[in-house]
Formats: C-alpha cells, sequence, structure tokens
C-alpha cells in the first residue's frame, strides 16, 4: 500500500511541477516568451522524432488538441488538492470520500485521453516514431526543468550579491 501513496504522491509533485511552469506561461498568446517555448517545442519535438512536414501538418492540431485536454484534468486536479489542503480538516468524510472518487476518476479520464492519443497517433506515425514520442516528451519536460532550476540559481545568485 505505501508503494502506491509513494508513487501517487510524486506523481502529484511532477503534475504541481509542471502546473506551475504551465501557470507561470501561460500569460497570453501574445507573449514572446510563450511564443519562443512553442516555436521551441515544435523544433525539439520535430527534429528529436524526425518528422516529415506531412507527418507535422497531421501530429501537431492532434497533439495541441491532447494537450489542451490533458492540461484542463491536471488543472482540475490541481484545484481538487488545494481544496483538500485548504479545505480538507473541515470537510466530512463523505465529502473527502467524494473528492477521491473525482480524483479516481480524474485518472481514469486521463488514461483514456492518453489511449485516445495513442490510438489516433497510429493513423499519422509509424510505430517507431510513436514509441520514441514518449522518451521525446520526458526529455523535454527534463529540459524545461532544467532551465527553470537554472534560472532559479541565476536569480538567487543576483540577489545574494
Amino acid at each position: 500500500m505505501n508503494f502506491y501513496k509513494y508513487k501517487a504522491m510524486k506523481r502529484g509533485v511532477v503534475v504541481l511541477i509542471i502546473m506551475m511552469i504551465l501557470s507561470s506561461l501561460r500569460v497570453s498568446a501574445q507573449n514572446p516568451n510563450l511564443e519562443k517555448l512553442n516555436s521551441y517545442k515544435i523544433a525539439f519535438f520535430t527534429q528529436k522524432l524526425n518528422l516529415t512536414p506531412q507527418e507535422a501538418e497531421k501530429f501537431w492540431p492532434l497533439y495541441n488538441d491532447y494537450q489542451d485536454r490533458k492540461n484542463k484534468i491536471q488543472v482540475e486536479r490541481v484545484q481538487m488538492t488545494r481544496t483538500v489542503v485548504q479545505n480538507g480538516a473541515n470537510m466530512s468524510d463523505k465529502e473527502l470520500t467524494e473528492l477521491g472518487d473525482k480524483y479516481f476518476g480524474l485518472e481514469i479520464k486521463e488514461a483514456d485521453l492518453s489511449k485516445e492519443f495513442y490510438n489516433n497517433m497510429k493513423g499519422i506515425l509509424p510505430p517507431l516514431k510513436i514509441l520514441k514520442f514518449y522518451q521525446v516528451e520526458n526529455q523535454y519536460k527534463l529540459v524545461l526543468l532544467n532551465e527553470l532550476q537554472q534560472r532559479r540559481q541565476v536569480r538567487n545568485n543576483q540577489l545574494q550579491r
């Protein structure tokens, strides 16, 4: 049982970190930094996956839709977590159980969304590129997290001077 709690907690922390990154970047469509980030992401995935122009033309709308829908689920999950952190001590067991059920339902919804995305990618990309996609997605997240850490270090060094 402790393994599952640890796994869920670890996933929650990763989701919160990603949500913090996304929320800091979600200023507006006119934001040049957001446009730069989107351009970098497209170049990163396109190069790492070696997407042809025809594959990229079909892949990006599918991926963007998938990301938008996944982000909505994650935002809802983060809001639920905040509710529990802020009000959990004052909530009844029934309310907490309902939130737990809803949280688990979001996990299932996200898994169904991932399955749908995978099945849709089968019509766009060859199997090797599909499997490589998941590696590239993890690499991209690591690059973003490293960049965030480096920026924090620079900012902290500047504040210490």
